[in-house]
């Protein structure tokens, strides 16, 4: 049963400050329609200690701590799907912030009344390039392969977790599969918003070397999956454009402020 129209999923496990600067920023929202699951996997360093020493979870019934053990972040994900209510789903890492204080109700105001099974998705604001990285305004097959809006500026129908959650055996792209699987199975309308989400932290568990190399793995085994042989003619696509030398612009410190304000522009256009 829907009790509220978001459900803001922090999954956490021994993320120092990041817990609480993340959560100080849902409590800031001026919207106050949704509930907050904070999934634990077992943090030995103190950083839930908070909660109980300013009496946080008293204060704050909306607050839904879950502490268990768990063999992944997508796992953990997958168990605080299980204790969601809200309407829609959004997951906000540890140490990734809302971009301001309005957010929830920005994105509650242009959701409405729809009731159609639907992503929405926002924009971002990288902490390390010191800008706005502005999502892809239409989601089409292209869109797909290239890369999808990151989860934590997406708003997820709870509807699309009802059948199942994340194949955790994709250990950096099952919520990009996820994401496929909505659009190609559910037939999950994509509705971009114009709304910066989140300040998102980067150098994450999926930026490593190791998990770079993983994700151009898993990216190649889900497009075949969902897109077949035209998954190939995408590739070629995205070789002859330079991809991977659009990939350094972005992720330049002294590049990715032009890069993606040109970007901007050319979405908005």
């Amino acid at each position: 049963m829907q009790t509220k129209f978001f459900s803001i999923v922090v999954v956490s496990l021994n993320s120092g400050v990041g817990l609480k600067e993340t959560l100080q920023s849902i409590l800031m929202q001026t919207y106050t329609d949704y509930e907050v699951i904070i999934k634990d996997g077992g943090s030995t360093d103190g950083s839930l200690n908070f909660l109980k020493e300013e009496g946080v979870l008293e204060k704050y019934p909306q607050i839904h701590l879950i502490v268990e053990k768990d063999k992944s972040i997508y796992d953990g994900m997958n168990q605080a799907v299980q204790y969601v209510s809200g309407r829609y789903v959004q997951f906000l890492n540890c140490g990734d912030l809302f971009y301001d204080e309005q957010v929830l109700q920005k994105v509650a105001d242009y959701i409405g009344d729809e009731s159609e099974v639907a992503i929405y998705y926002g924009n971002q604001y990288n902490r390390i390039q010191k800008t706005v990285v502005t999502s892809v305004p239409k989601i089409n097959e292209f869109a797909c392969y290239r890369n999808v809006p990151c989860h934590q500026v997406c708003f997820y129908d709870g509807r699309l977790f009802e059948k199942r959650a994340y194949i955790t055996e994709y250990t950096v792209r099952a919520d990009y599969e996820h994401f496929l699987y909505s659009v190609y199975e559910e037939k999950a309308k994509t509705r971009p918003m114009p709304v910066i989400v989140c300040t998102y932290e980067g150098g994450g568990y999926s930026e490593t070397k190791e998990n770079r190399k993983k994700s151009e793995e898993q990216h190649k085994e889900i497009t075949k999956k969902y897109m077949g042989i035209r998954a190939v003619l995408y590739r070629l696509i995205m070789m002859l454009t330079f991809a991977g030398l659009r990939t350094a612009l972005a992720e330049s410190p002294h590049f990715s402020k032009i890069y993606n304000a040109v970007k901007s522009l050319i979405y908005r256009r």
